[in-house]
């Protein structure tokens, strides 16, 4: 099996809408496809002469790797050895082989690990859907990382008493109707503060939902994600946005369930302010939560 290396591919929409020294980082990175194919994308290559760490971002459902793309540029300009993922079934990786859940992913995520060249020091990254995905990789494989950071994972079996509602786009006739639509969806499930709905969320938003080829998700709504917890060998970090729309109005039920369930638990932080897509929409308090469990 092989690694085909090439330079990085952004949409010049995101190019467009970032700031330009955001841009010029991200476009030093690297794009690996792995057999799958899968594709991962990669900066900060240099840092491990260095003894950098490696840190491997995991994007949430109906996302890649743009759901970390206020993040890759001060991780890597704190000298981080940076891997992102297009998870299986998003963005331009192919649907695994078999299945159509987060539980599929593991084995084809762990084959692709053993390819990539990467530090002693290892954290697995997850947010949302791809928290569940790394808690059930590293549960599956404890030598692949030596601690997982988990950011607005769902899987535990709880939900809000305030339903999320979003609404269906792609029957929708005309592109100023979808974009109504993935208003709604980015305040109802993603972002607290409207204001934080700018143009380059949208756009990540638009060309990553219209990728997404894994839509029947169902094990987010069950305790998968809290019954491997008790499971996990490495330190086990927990970071949410105080007003995640996923567990609005029980945060205090989500904090007691890793403090009992966990026994590796390391560190338990809420950004303030923030909703499901903290990293996004707190971007610099995420960043400073984050550095505290490097």
């Amino acid at each position: 099996m092989t690694t085909l290396q090439t330079s990085i591919q952004i949409a010049p929409e995101v190019l467009n809408a970032l700031p330009s020294q955001d841009a010029t980082w991200l476009l030093k990175g690297q794009r690996l496809q792995l057999p799958g194919p899968m594709v991962w994308h990669e900066w900060g290559r240099e840092a491990l002469a260095q003894g950098a760490s490696s840190l491997v971002l995991l994007h949430g459902g109906s996302g890649s790797w743009t759901h970390w793309i206020r993040n890759v540029a001060p991780l890597v300009a704190n000298g981080f050895h940076v891997l992102a993922v297009d998870l299986p079934g998003f963005g331009d990786s192919a649907l695994p082989e078999q299945g159509g859940d987060v539980d599929a992913l593991i084995a084809p995520l762990h084959d692709a690990w053993q390819l990539i060249h990467a530090s002693q020091r290892v954290s697995f990254i997850g947010f949302s859907f791809g928290g569940m995905a790394a808690a059930l990789w590293l549960a599956a494989y404890p030598q692949d990382a030596q601690s997982l950071i988990l950011v607005g994972s769902p899987g535990l079996g709880l939900s809000s008493p305030q339903r999320v509602s979003l609404k269906g786009w792609r029957h929708l006739a005309t592109a100023e109707l979808q974009d109504n639509a993935h208003r709604h969806n980015l305040l109802a499930l993603m972002l607290h503060d409207e204001n934080k709905l700018d143009a380059l969320a949208m756009t990540v938003h638009r060309l990553n939902v219209i990728r997404d080829r894994m839509p029947r998700r169902r094990l987010s709504s069950t305790p998968i994600v809290a019954n491997t917890l008790p499971l996990i060998e490495c330190p086990v970090h927990v970071i949410y946005g105080e007003w995640d729309a996923l567990y609005q109005g029980r945060m205090a039920e989500v904090e007691n369930l890793f403090k009992t369930m966990t026994p590796q638990l390391a560190s338990w932080q809420l950004v303030a302010g923030a909703g499901h897509w903290v990293q996004y929409e707190a971007a610099e308090a995420f960043l400073l939560a984050l550095k505290k469990t490097l």
